[in-house]
């Protein structure tokens, strides 16, 4: 992304965080597997280890939810890089819609895909279910960071990976409004750097 078209988003977002004043705008499900880490580059906001939390459903265990904020509809673009090994379930994921820890929804970009993998799920007091009815044979992952985007609006939900014309995931549902926003992996590790939130 060329400098003037990152500064023309921050300009017109309703948040942005580049993690160089560390995380204190985010909470934890659990803090001691979240970090700020000091990189060449800058700061960047790291899950470096497994989050000692068990969620009350089969839903992902890492997640990091900012504070004070809540989206209906959205437009988020984000960096992410995996720092986990490469296996078929390896993931990052974005939530959304968050009400409470037994009802949101999350985008797991997965490696490979499955019905339990690189999908659009929904938990509503029950283990997630997947809700996409698009995707692809799984998420491109390496060592690179790489751009995610999650945007929601009347009840379509798209996400991309990389290519920010053409989503890799898509689902429509409308249970839940308006509610928080997060980053994190369902047992993975894994960084997140210059998030932007655009409300719509």
């Amino acid at each position: 992304m060329t400098a003037l078209v990152l500064l023309v988003m921050i300009t017109t977002a309703d948040f942005h965080d580049d993690f160089e004043s560390g995380i204190g705008r985010w909470e934890a499900t659990d803090a001691n597997a979240w970090r700020s880490l000091e990189t060449p580059f800058g700061k960047v906001c790291e899950l470096y280890q497994q989050s000692k939390y068990k969620p009350p459903h089969r839903s992902p265990f890492n997640v990091l939810l900012l504070k004070d904020e809540m989206f209906g509809d959205f437009e988020l673009t984000a960096l992410a890089r995996t720092t986990t090994a490469s296996y078929g379930h390896r993931d990052l994921c974005v939530f959304f819609g968050y009400q409470s820890a037994s009802q949101f929804y999350y985008v797991h970009f997965g490696q490979a895909t499955d019905d339990h993998a690189n999908q659009i799920f929904i938990v509503n007091n029950a283990d997630r279910t997947k809700i996409s009815t698009q995707t692809t044979t799984g998420t491109p992952w390496d060592d690179k960071w790489h751009k995610i985007r999650v945007v929601r609006k009347s009840g379509t939900i798209k996400s991309y990976f990389d290519d920010m014309k053409t989503p890799v995931m898509i689902a429509q549902d409308s249970t839940f409004g308006a509610g928080r926003i997060g980053l994190g992996s369902f047992d993975d590790t894994g960084q997140f750097d210059d998030v932007v939130i655009k409300r719509l």
